[in-house]
């Protein structure tokens, strides 16, 4: 097993090599304006780090978000086109349980990432490898109720103390993580999901309302 896997669900650009039992090669720069410009430089620099070349990868992990539709896409769009051009099947996982995954946290807690205009993509998870509610985007003070006591962990806990008081890191997922997590559930023999974006919400970029079609005479 030789697994890489990316994700760019959130401001980071990640990318990691996995051979089943630990992480071979890994990268991460936070920039959310970049993730298309980032994201093959980081590919080529995992695999050189890791002496091999992409045609020795047997299978390729993406993160499928919650995220938004920009950065999700040029993720998923990458990951689809290894998996076509290789004939290597492409494994979704959900980003926020690579990011409850690399948490350090013992108990329920609270997995939580900026979903921007003022709101958090989350869930709860009962330990680091499960998952207790489905993913969600909701303002953060809509939901206090639901996460009193909770720990938290990710840029959503940590931009909003007043609901997550007891924020931790780690801020962004790894794809180290989301490898380590996909390694796991295949060799469990699990069904991972079909690479297959979780919005949860339409795009930032609508057509106005009022806009009229213009067609010569």
């Amino acid at each position: 097993m030789l697994l890489l896997a990316l994700d760019t669900a959130t401001p980071a650009v990640t990318v990691a090599l996995h051979d089943g039992r630990d992480v071979v090669a890994s990268f991460r720069q936070v920039d959310a304006r970049r993730h298309g410009e980032l994201l093959l430089p980081a590919v080529d620099r995992v695999l050189s780090d890791a002496g091999v070349k992409l045609d020795a990868v047997t299978g390729i992990v993406v993160g499928i978000g919650p995220g938004p539709y920009t950065g999700l896409r040029v993720g998923l769009m990458t990951a689809d086109t290894f998996g076509l051009a290789l004939g290597i099947p492409v494994h979704g996982v959900c980003t926020l349980d690579g990011l409850a995954h690399e948490a350090d946290v013992e108990g329920p807690f609270v997995v939580a990432t900026d979903a921007r205009r003022k709101e958090v993509y989350w869930a709860t998870y009962s330990d680091p490898r499960t998952r207790v509610s489905e993913p969600a985007v909701d303002r953060p003070a809509d939901i206090a109720e639901q996460v009193e006591g909770l720990p938290a962990v990710g840029a959503g806990a940590l931009l909003y103390p007043d609901t997550f008081p007891d924020a931790r890191e780690p801020e962004h997922v790894s794809a180290a993580s989301l490898a380590a997590l996909a390694a796991e559930r295949i060799e469990a023999g699990q069904d991972l999901p079909a690479p297959r974006p979780l919005y949860l919400r339409r795009p930032d970029a609508q057509v106005p309302k009022n806009y009229k079609v213009v067609t010569p005479k």
